[in-house]
């Protein structure tokens, strides 16, 4: 082995201070999976069509709220109409996923009060946006109506059995589905998350009420 020149370090090179300056480490940051990526913008789609309504919200203000470019936006949605119906069809699916969740962890009370409370807080732009925008948008409006049918012919089946006055069962299911959309809205709008159990318990104690009234 040749010995080092006098003066020189016997190190290797690849030890010296300058050398790590000179060699930064390779950055470890990689683009989002495609699943995560989409469902951010989503999210933030949500929050910009919540804030500015379907007409005045452009896709660059879609791209601006989610946190990408333009281009990558457009490799995931080809349009503002298929961006709106993805969020509303997505909260309203899982509204009836978390209320067979509700129903399956074997909850006797305030299965529909928690349901509706748990999507609107784990999607509460988009939350919003079905129950309380999509019906003032003309492209929409028909979807948002379809979500309301549905939710008061389950409630009308869950009611037939029990009450009395059949002529009151469609007003009943009616008025059920929108206490919950109004007050899940409300509780959103002025409610802390820490009073949560509070919410579902007034609720519920409400429908309750309702509910002895109208089968009495």
């Amino acid at each position: 082995m040749t010995p080092a020149p006098p003066g020189a370090s016997s190190a290797p090179e690849t030890s010296s201070p300058a050398a790590a300056v000179a060699s930064p480490r390779r950055s470890t940051t990689r683009p989002l999976p495609r699943a995560q990526r989409r469902r951010a913008i989503v999210a933030g789609a949500a929050r910009a069509f919540a804030t500015g309504g379907f007409d005045s919200t452009s896709m660059e203000d879609i791209a601006e709220a989610a946190g990408v470019s333009k281009l990558i936006l457009y490799r995931h949605f080809d349009s503002k109409e298929e961006l709106y119906r993805s969020i509303v069809e997505q909260v309203s699916g899982r509204l009836g996923d978390e209320t067979a969740a509700e129903v399956e962890r074997g909850r006797r009370r305030g299965v529909f009060v928690r349901a509706f409370l748990a999507v609107a807080r784990e999607d509460p732009d988009g939350f919003r946006l079905l129950w309380r925008h999509a019906s003032r948008e003309p492209q929409f409006a028909a979807y948002g109506e379809e979500v309301r049918a549905a939710a008061v012919a389950f409630a009308r089946v869950l009611l037939s059995p029990r009450l009395a006055e059949q002529k009151l069962l469609d007003w009943s299911a009616a008025t059920i589905v929108d206490f919950l959309v109004q007050a899940s809205l409300n509780w959103l709008d002025h409610g802390r998350p820490e009073d949560d159990e509070m919410f579902v318990d007034v609720a519920t104690r409400s429908l309750e009420a309702m509910f002895r009234s109208w089968s009495s």
